[in-house]
C-alpha cells in the first residue's frame, strides 16, 4: 500500500460517520451552546416538481428543533415556477442573476452557491439539491453533526446509495456515473489521498462560512470537486469529514449532459494540478502563467475575478454528435470556464 493509500484508509476510518450518530435534539443543544447560526441553501433550476417537498421537509425540521435559522433557495435562471412554489413552501428565494448584479452573472450551480454567500447569514452552511425524491431531513442533521462536534472540521461530504427510477417505474441503484467514470479516476491518479471520499461530487454537503468565503468557486458543476481539492490542499485531510446518509433519489440526466459535466470536472482538475503552489483557497488562480484554458496571467496583481469581474478566458467547446434526419451532425456546447474569486474579497451591501 502506498503512503497516499495509507493516508486515505486511515482518514476513512477516522472521519466517517452515519447520520444516526447525530440525533437532532443533541445537535440543537450543541448549536445553542456554541452560539452559531445555520443556513440551508438549495440551488434550483426548473425544479418546480420537487423543490416544494424539499423545502417543506427542511422548514419542518427548523420549526421542530430550532436547528436551522434560514432556508434559502437560489433560483438559477428557472423558466418554470420554481421560485414561486419554493416561496410558498416557506423558503426565502433569491434569483441568482439578481444578487449583486454589478458583479455580473453566469449560469450554473457554482454561481448560485457563490451568490448565496452574499445573501445568507449562517456560520454553518448546508447545501441540498432541489431535485431529491428519496431522502429525508436527516440529510441536514447528518451533515451538521461533524461541524458542530469538532471545530477542526471545515467541510462535510454526504454519501449515499444513489437511486434511479426508470421509465417503467422500477428503482435501481444505477446512479453516480460521472463520479465513477471521471471524478474517482481523477482522484486516484492525481490526489490519491482523497480516494477515501465515497462520493466526491455529492450535491449534499456542508461547510463553515469561513471556508466557503476563502474558496475560488467554479461557476458550473465543478464546485464540489474544487471545494474538496482546495480544502485538503489548504487545511489538510482532517479538515474534511463524510457522513453516510443512506439513500438518495433524483432525476437521471442524459449522457450528453453528463459529458458536459465531465468536461467541467476535467477543467477544474487541470487547473488545480497545474498550479505551482498557489492555492485557490487563498484567493489565487490555480493556473500558473498562460494555460490552455486561460487568456491572462494568473498572478498579475489584482485579477479581474478578484474585482468581481469575469476573467478574460478563451472559450472551451465540447464537441458532440447527434443523429438528425438520418445522419450524424456535430454540435458544440460551451464548457463553463470562469471561477468566482473568494467571496470575502468582494464588497457588497451588508447582509
Amino acid at each position: 500500500m502506498s503512503e497516499a493509500d495509507g493516508l486515505a484508509s486511515a482518514w476513512l476510518r477516522r472521519r466517517t460517520s452515519r447520520w444516526q450518530d447525530w440525533p437532532e435534539r443533541r445537535l440543537a443543544a450543541r448549536k445553542t451552546d456554541l452560539g452559531v447560526t445555520v443556513s440551508v441553501v438549495i440551488p434550483a433550476r426548473d425544479e418546480e416538481r420537487t423543490v416544494a417537498q424539499v423545502v417543506s421537509a427542511i422548514t419542518r425540521l427548523a420549526a421542530d428543533t430550532g436547528l436551522i435559522d434560514e432556508v434559502v433557495v437560489m433560483d438559477s435562471d428557472s423558466t418554470d415556477a420554481t421560485g414561486q412554489v419554493a416561496a410558498e413552501a416557506g423558503a426565502t428565494v433569491h434569483r441568482a442573476n439578481q444578487v449583486a448584479p454589478d458583479l455580473g452573472t453566469f449560469p450554473g450551480k457554482g454561481e448560485a452557491l457563490w451568490k448565496s454567500l452574499l445573501v445568507t447569514k449562517g456560520d454553518l452552511l448546508v447545501f441540498v439539491d432541489a431535485d431529491l425524491t428519496h431522502w429525508g431531513p436527516h440529510f441536514v442533521t447528518g451533515l451538521l453533526g461533524p461541524l458542530l462536534a469538532d471545530p477542526q472540521v471545515l467541510l462535510v461530504k454526504g454519501f449515499y446509495e444513489r437511486l434511479f427510477t426508470a421509465g417503467d417505474g422500477s428503482v435501481t441503484a444505477d446512479g453516480g456515473r460521472v463520479t465513477e467514470l471521471v471524478a474517482r479516476p481523477l482522484l486516484s491518479l492525481w490526489w490519491p489521498e482523497l480516494t477515501g471520499v465515497v462520493q466526491p461530487l455529492a450535491g449534499e454537503w456542508a461547510a463553515r462560512r469561513t471556508l466557503m468565503e476563502s474558496l475560488s468557486i467554479p461557476v458550473g458543476y465543478g464546485i464540489e470537486l474544487a471545494a474538496l481539492i482546495d480544502t485538503a490542499a489548504a487545511h489538510g485531510l482532517d479538515a474534511i469529514a463524510q457522513v453516510d446518509l443512506g439513500s438518495r433519489g433524483h432525476k437521471h440526466q442524459a449522457s450528453h449532459d453528463l459529458a458536459l459535466m465531465a468536461a467541467e470536472l476535467l477543467l477544474v482538475a487541470e487547473r488545480r494540478r497545474a498550479g505551482t503552489g498557489q492555492s485557490a483557497a487563498a484567493g489565487e488562480s490555480a493556473v500558473s502563467g498562460e494555460s490552455a484554458v486561460s487568456g491572462e496571467s494568473a498572478v498579475s496583481g489584482e485579477s479581474a475575478a478578484q474585482r468581481g469581474q469575469s476573467p478574460s478566458q478563451q472559450p472551451v467547446e465540447l464537441r458532440q454528435f447527434v443523429r438528425a434526419d438520418g445522419e450524424m451532425r456535430q454540435r458544440s456546447r460551451p464548457v463553463p470556464v470562469a471561477e468566482r474569486p473568494p467571496a470575502r474579497s468582494v464588497r457588497v451591501a451588508p447582509r
